[in-house]
Order: structure tokens, then C-alpha cells, then sequence
């Protein structure tokens, strides 16, 4: 059931009042009473409540029951709380539907301390193909009489009943005093009722029918909707595992707000369109199905579709609600369910700027996508109730500054980490300028191939002394290899060159891996050695 109270394009209760009792006079002229500063109308007759129930939901109702509370203040009635309800297509459902409806209305102003004193009905339904309105009319009767007995079990009676139909109305209240012709009697143009002169004053539109409004939200069946289905299962496959994970899930939530604020950022760069189908149309084709998927899949996550209910107000707003009924019409075939978070979205901006209307049928939705959908549910009590929101956009707010403080605060100490780590690393080297006298470490790694660079020595230690700083040259070059031709061998460190062997004194052949044990005598000369990285004379660098 939807319940309407103070609904978008619709006066205050104080401002549109009712002093018509059955039974009535004649239908004639529309006196107008009220000051047009205030918006204060008054009513007299069926032909001015018919007239104004456009403008009392919003909307113009079609295939409806609509109850409309009135509150007696002063011998008028003023209008408070509506609840509206399909019409059932089995009349069996009438009585238990009737009941229900009664029965939302009343307790529900029970609980905002209004109990309607009286009740309006209006049944809205055009005629079927072979129907006229009249037939309309005496169809819907008993539904007429079991809201009049439903309400009257609640001590809160019908004051009127009217059924509406084929540009016509007629009343169930007459009480066969014939101030009803049985043809009806034909409504006024539209925008022509003191209520609508008094509405375009206000600066307040009424809107389509409801079935143009869900339109806005309903899944696409264009061609679009095979490529989307198709994108959807492709994005499942490599974001829903990632999702479980707990490192990726942070990751996908991410990479969705940054998402949805590029396509934000693309639907506030367009121009407006002034018709909302051409204007749903032109989103639609500037959202590719890979995007639209991502962010279906991605908003499933409940912390990250709060983080994105936070584009709430402002300037954000508009864009995000274009977005949010965009991605909504996206979820095609099995992924109906999918839509609950994207219409609740869309119906919490749209009560949060104020939109009542379509954030009471955007919610209904999404709790038809998914009945447990836990915000869904909250946010439809909270409006239908006449809650302020801004006690929940207060709690974004704070979110998202809190929010911000740990990002930054987090930044800060990154920051500290890297000037701590930056210190110590200044900290561990030598202070003071090097001593002069001192040799410099010298590598001849330049001159060695990578592969035998990663060769290990069989010694693990340097054979030289220690210099006077203290450090001990890393030397990475292989002991020189002596050349077979010329029988040469290497002398001790600082000689620097090669000698002939001794005569008669037999030469015993050592094993490769052995040279290596005095590599370093061969680098460093004793009596100053080489340059670093060039190789003494006579040596053969391997």
C-alpha cells in the first residue's frame, strides 16, 4: 500500500479545506474562497473534488482507490493524509483490499496524532475495451460501498465517494436526489479549477499518470537489454569473486565510486531536455553496458551503496538521481532483484530533494524487487510517515566527514612513516667528508659477466685488512685466469706483473674453483694500486 501525506505538488493540510455535506444542491459555478498569498482554497461541491485530486496527489491517478483524510477544524474539513491502492481485478479481493486501505489510512494518522475525522473515496479507472464509464461506474459499486463500511468500522465515515472515468464523474453519495445525471457529469478542462489557478501561482505542476513515472524506473526491453544481460554475466564472472575477497572487496568499492562519479560528472556535462522520456533516452546512450554492469554488481555491496547514497543534495543530486534511474532501467532478465539498491537510491535522493512522489514509488519498487530489502523498507516508512530527512542526510554528512578525517589521517601518517624511514637512512651514513689517504673500494664487476657475478666464492671473507676507515673492499672479480701460452703465474699483491717460472720445479695443477681463494691479491696493487674497474696489466679478466 501506498500512503501518501503531504505528497509533492499538493497543498499543505491547512490549505485546501472542504465544507460540502451530503446531501448537496445542484452542481453549479466554483466559488473560489481563499488568499491566493497563502494558497488557501476551499471546496464546495463533487465537481471541485474531482477537479482537485490531481492536485491533491500529484499525479493523475489511473486504475486507483485513493483515500483522502479530512480533519474538522471550525466546520470545515481540512485535507490531511492519502493512501492509494490498485484495483483489484478479482472482486473478491474488494473487501479485504477495502479494509486494508482503511485501515493504513486511519492508524496512520493515529500515529501522527491526526485522526481523520471524515474521508473522501475516489475510484479511478477508465473503461475497458467495450465499456463505457457508466458501466465503469455501476461496476466498481460494491468496491464504493465496502470502503464505506470498512471506514465506518473505524468510527470515521465517507462523506463522498466518487468514481471517475472516461472524462467523467459520479457520485455514490447522492442518495438518489438526481443530482447526478446517469451519463456523469463532464470534469473540467484541465488547469482550469480554482485548485489549479491556485497551484500555478504556487509555482506547482502536476505531473503524468503513475504508469508514466514507474516507466522512468522499469527495466529496458529495447535491444539494449540482450547487450546489457550479456555485460552483466561478464561482470559477474570477474568482480563477483573479488567481491568475497576481502582486500578486493575494497578494491571494487573503489573502483564503483570513482566510477559513478566519471558517469555523474558525464550526465551534469549535457544539456537538459525538457521531456523526461527524451531525457531518459539520452542517459541511456550515454551509459555503456560495461559501465552500467560494473556499477549494478559493484552497488550491490550495502557499504559501498551507502557511501554513494551520500550524493544527496546539491549539485550532486540531479546527476546522481539521472544515474541512479539509469542503471535501474538496466537490470534486465534475472537481474530484476539487482534493482532494489538502485531504485532505493533513487528514491532516497528523490525524498531527500523533496520528490515524495517518485521516492514513495521508487522505494514501493524496489521493495517489490526485493520484500527484505532492509533500506528500502526503512526509508518507505520514514516518507510515508512524514518523516524530515534531513535527519538522515545529517548522518551522511557525518559519515562522509568522518570518512575523509581517516583518509587524511591515514595520509598523515604515510607521510611521517616515509620522513621517519628518510631520517634513519641519513642517520646510518658516515658523517664527515671520506679521508683522502684512504684507498677507494674498487669492483671490477662492470667487467664481469652477470651470469658469473651471481657465482659465490668458496671463501666468504675478504683476505685484505681492513683500511684505515674501517671498511673492507667488496670485490666481486674472479681470481685471473694464467695463460696456457706463456706459462706465467700471478705474483703476491702489489708486484704487478708476471714472472718466468723456475726452471726444473714442476708446476702442480690446482682445481678451478680454487683460484678464486686469492682474487683479491690479484686486483689491488701494494704499491697503489690499479684505477677502480681496470683490470692490472698482464691480467686476464674472465
Amino acid at each position: 500500500m501506498t500512503n501518501h501525506d503531504e505528497m509533492t505538488g499538493s497543498f499543505d493540510n491547512d490549505d485546501v479545506s472542504y465544507e460540502g455535506r451530503p446531501p448537496y444542491a445542484p452542481h453549479g459555478p466554483t466559488p473560489f474562497d481563499g488568499d491566493l498569498g497563502t494558497h488557501q482554497v476551499t471546496l464546495r461541491s463533487p465537481a471541485e473534488l474531482a477537479d482537485a485530486l490531481p492536485y491533491l496527489l500529484g499525479y493523475r491517478p489511473e486504475d486507483s482507490i485513493i483515500l483522502v483524510s479530512l480533519h474538522d477544524r471550525g466546520g470545515r474539513g481540512r485535507f490531511g493524509g492519502r493512501a492509494r491502492l490498485g484495483i483489484p481485478t478479482h472482486a473478491d479481493d474488494w473487501a479485504a483490499v477495502a479494509q486494508q486501505l482503511a485501515h493504513g489510512l486511519v492508524t496512520g494518522g493515529e500515529r501522527r496524532g491526526a485522526r481523520p475525522e471524515q474521508i473522501v473515496a475516489y475510484l479511478c479507472q477508465e473503461p475497458a475495451k467495450g465499456e463505457t464509464g457508466l458501466s465503469v461506474m455501476e461496476r466498481l459499486r460494491p468496491l464504493a460501498h465496502q470502503l464505506r463500511v470498512a471506514c465506518g468500522r473505524l468510527d470515521v465515515p465517507v462523506i463522498e465517494a466518487l468514481c471517475i472515468s472516461d472524462g467523467r464523474f459520479w457520485s455514490y453519495c447522492c442518495g438518489g436526489q438526481g443530482c447526478c445525471p446517469d451519463e456523469g457529469e463532464p470534469m473540467g478542462m484541465p488547469g482550469t479549477s480554482v485548485l489549479a489557478a491556485a497551484a500555478a501561482y504556487a509555482g506547482i505542476q502536476v505531473r503524468g499518470t503513475l504508469r508514466e513515472l514507474r516507466a522512468r524506473l522499469m527495466p529496458l526491453e529495447t535491444a539494449v537489454a540482450v547487450e546489457q544481460e550479456v555485460a552483466l554475466d561478464t561482470a559477474g564472472m570477474s568482480l563477483v569473486p573479488r567481491i568475497f575477497d576481502e582486500t578486493g572487496r575494497v578494491e571494487v568499492a573503489d573502483e564503483t565510486i570513482e566510477l559513478a562519479e566519471r558517469l555523474m560528472h558525464r550526465l551534469a556535462a549535457t544539456a537538459p531536455v525538457p521531456d523526461s522520456a527524451a531525457a531518459d533516452r539520452r542517459d541511456d546512450d550515454l551509459l555503456r553496458a560495461d559501465e552500467a554492469a560494473a556499477l549494478i554488481l559493484g552497488l550491490q555491496d550495502r557499504t559501498t551503496r551507502d557511501r554513494a547514497a551520500e550524493w544527496m543534495e546539491g549539485d550532486e543530486a540531479g546527476p546522481a538521481l539521472r544515474l541512479w534511474r539509469a542503471l535501474a532501467r538496466r537490470c534486465v532478465g534475472p537481474y530484476a532483484e539487482h534493482a532494489a539498491a538502485l531504485l532505493t537510491l533513487a528514491g532516497w535522493v528523490a525524498w531527500s530533494t523533496g520528490d515524495e512522489l517518485e521516492a514513495r514509488e521508487a522505494l514501493a519498487m524496489a521493495l517489490g524487487a526485493d520484500p527484505d530489502y532492509l533500506f528500502a523498507r526503512l526509508l518507505h516508512q520514514a516518507c510515508n510517515e512524514g518523516l524530515d530527512p534531513e535527519s538522515v542526510r545529517r548522518c551522511l554528512r557525518a559519515e562522509r566527514v568522518e570518512r575523509a578525517e581517516r583518509v587524511a589521517r591515514a595520509e598523515r601518517a604515510e607521510c611521517a612513516e616515509r620522513a621517519e624511514r628518510g631520517g634513519r637512512a641519513e642517520r646510518e651514513e658516515p658523517v664527515g667528508p671520506p679521508d683522502p689517504a684512504a684507498p677507494a673500494p674498487v669492483s671490477l664487476s662492470s667487467h664481469v659477466p652477470e651470469q658469473r657475478r651471481r657465482r659465490r666464492t668458496r671463501s666468504g671473507t675478504s683476505p685484505l685488512a681492513a683500511n684505515g676507515e674501517g671498511h673492507v673492499p667488496t670485490l666481486s672479480a674472479r681470481r685471473p685466469r694464467t695463460s696456457a701460452a706463456d706459462g706465467s703465474r700471478p705474483l703476491a699483491a702489489g708486484r704487478g706483473n708476471t714472472g718466468p717460472r723456475t726452471a726444473g720445479k714442476p708446476t702442480t695443477p690446482r682445481r678451478r674453483t680454487d683460484r678464486v681463494d686469492t682474487q683479491e691479491a690479484n686486483v689491488l696493487r701494494a704499491d697503489g694500486g690499479t684505477s677502480e674497474g681496470e683490470p692490472a696489466a698482464g691480467d686476464d679478466v674472465m
